[in-house]
């Protein structure tokens, strides 16, 4: 894998540094053969978790775990290099996590939990014909959240006219443009393609 990713460094979003999402996906199991792989009461299975380079369309870093351990906890075992863009779906919203990301000196987009609760420091100008109706700056309003969390991060609402849905996401990134902020985020379907390429192409269940 790391001789691969070295063919290409550049990416097309208009940003420095490389850009990774991280998801996982589920993979079924015979629970007779495999009944340490706890699941279901009457299914076994484990889940690939994969951290995709965006950049090289390669994965950076897999690791396998039983199906129903919690994605958020596989966070621990990453790497965060600095500067680089970490992309996550809110079911990876730990704030004590994404700190760890900060302290890194790297950067994370997620979408934002509906419960979130945010104090809003300042806002920014923004353009709505762009799609984004907020840019805020502010910090966690919840007493112990707010211990896990202790700088000041960015909220981006942003409204997908293609599809008729609005998010918002969350970034430790001061630089960018919200526009950029919410296209992060759209690559984060490239790790769920690379999913659908694996369950289409690799024959799991027959091979093991």
């Amino acid at each position: 894998m790391a001789l691969a990713r070295n063919k290409s460094s550049e990416n097309d979003l208009g940003i420095n540094g490389r850009v990774y999402a991280f998801d996982s996906t589920t993979i079924d199991l015979c629970l007779g053969v495999f009944w340490w792989a706890t699941f279901r009461k009457a299914k076994a299975g484990i889940k690939l978790h994969t951290l995709f380079d965006v950049t090289t369309q390669i994965p950076a870093f897999v690791h396998f775990s039983e199906a129903d351990v919690h994605d958020v906890n596989v966070m621990d075992y990453l790497i965060y290099e600095p500067s680089a863009y970490y992309v996550f779906d809110r079911g990876y919203v730990d704030f004590n996590r994404l700190y760890t990301i900060t302290t890194q000196q790297a950067f994370f987009v997620a979408r934002a939990k509906s419960n979130l609760k945010f104090n809003r420091i300042y806002s920014r100008k923004i353009d709505k014909l762009t799609g984004v109706k907020a840019d805020q700056t502010g910090k966690l309003s919840r007493f112990y959240t707010s211990k896990e969390y202790l700088d000041k991060f960015r909220r981006i609402k942003f409204h997908d006219i293609e599809n008729d849905s609005t998010f918002e996401f969350l970034t430790n990134n001061f630089g960018l443009k919200a526009l950029q902020v919410a296209l992060l985020y759209k690559q984060r379907w490239q790790v769920e393609l690379f999913f659908k390429w694996i369950k289409q192409h690799l024959k799991v269940k027959s091979f093991w």
